[in-house]
């Protein structure tokens, strides 16, 4: 089957938990700057969040793009994704609620940790309807980057227990190197228009 409605959903739930996320941002009780300053760590988790979601946006995006068909498993693969991007909003409210405490950190990192492995069964499941030989497994390669940000949010989880602040500026490290879009499929695929 054609990929176009998958985008085209993908694109609006993605769209509705950034909208959600900023709907948790609340005007400060004041008019002077220093009120901002215990909406800080809300603003934070939002911003670290928002990256967070653009990175997958895009990525799935590249992904996508370079698909020809989809199948069932790949929808649910993708609802799969889906899912657990939509929790994002719920624990960056609660770890900015709570200036970044231990548990609200913990559950942040699983929450990142399970998308993670929902991207990567869902490109893997990409793959294998494109053929191991396909442009896009070409591109996707083994996809050492994917693994090592789940491997790093593992770790963060664990040592969230020493200290949630080191946690933190793991989850900031991973995002950072994501923030370049992956061009891997740009570089293999061209820029040939794909079937929509």
């Amino acid at each position: 089957m054609k990929k176009g409605r998958l985008e085209a959903f993908s694109d609006g739930v993605i769209a509705i938990i950034i909208t959600i996320m900023v709907l948790e941002l609340h005007v400060p009780h004041g008019h002077h700057i220093e009120d901002i300053i215990p909406l800080l760590p809300v603003f934070l988790s939002y911003v670290l969040s928002f990256i967070y979601i653009g990175i997958y946006w895009n990525n799935h995006h590249h992904m996508i793009y370079a698909a020809r068909t989809v199948n069932g498993s790949i929808l649910w693969a993708n609802l799969n994704l889906l899912f657990w991007l939509s929790l994002i909003p719920f624990v960056t409210a609660w770890m900015g609620e709570n200036h970044f405490a231990l548990w609200p950190v913990v559950m942040y990192g699983a929450v990142l940790v399970m998308c993670g492995f929902a991207y990567a069964i869902l490109s893997r499941l990409l793959i294998k309807e494109a053929g191991p030989d396909s442009e896009l497994a070409i591109a996707l390669g083994r996809d050492w980057k994917g693994k090592l940000s789940v491997i790093l949010y593992a770790i963060a989880i664990a040592l969230a227990f020493v200290n949630p602040r080191i946690s933190l500026g793991i989850y900031v490290l991973v995002a950072m190197t994501w923030l370049i879009p992956d061009r891997r499929i740009e570089r293999n695929l061209g820029r040939t228009p794909r079937e929509e």
